[in-house]
């Protein structure tokens, strides 16, 4: 059996957290949650992570921010591992927008479960 890929869970909401925990523990993978950029970054400083659902309107540091700090970190393999943003406020913003701040793809509010899993195994790959 291969190793369960790492999902750090990036939101404010513990609802949201909750969910999200428990679709993708279905599917076997290690979750691990925090709730500002600030805790992200503490996070992929202590571990490696496979891939990062990103809430973008966080306290502390929000998710653009946060993913442009990734982006710029000096390790390669953290520098590069996907992101996902999720927001209630696409409109405010473009796919582009996502793109120029580092962001691979995102999923807005509220989630649709199917859609995050299927999100999450397009840029993690077959387990």
């Amino acid at each position: 059996m291969s190793e369960s890929k790492k999902v750090l869970v990036a939101e404010d909401s513990s609802v949201i957290i909750n969910l999200t925990k428990n679709v993708l523990l279905f599917e076997n993978y290690e979750i691990t949650a925090v709730k500002n950029g600030k805790q992200v970054l503490d996070k992929l400083a202590e571990a490696d992570y496979d891939l990062i659902l990103m809430d973008i309107n966080m306290p502390k540091m929000d998710g653009i921010e946060c993913t442009k700090a990734i982006r710029a970190l000096s390790d390669p393999k953290k520098a590069a591992i996907p992101i996902i943003a999720i927001t209630g406020n696409y409109k405010n913003y473009t796919m582009e927008d996502f793109k120029q701040a580092g962001l691979n793809d995102y999923l807005q509010k509220p989630l649709d479960y199917d859609l995050l899993l299927s999100t999450v195994k397009k840029h993690l790959g077959p387990k």
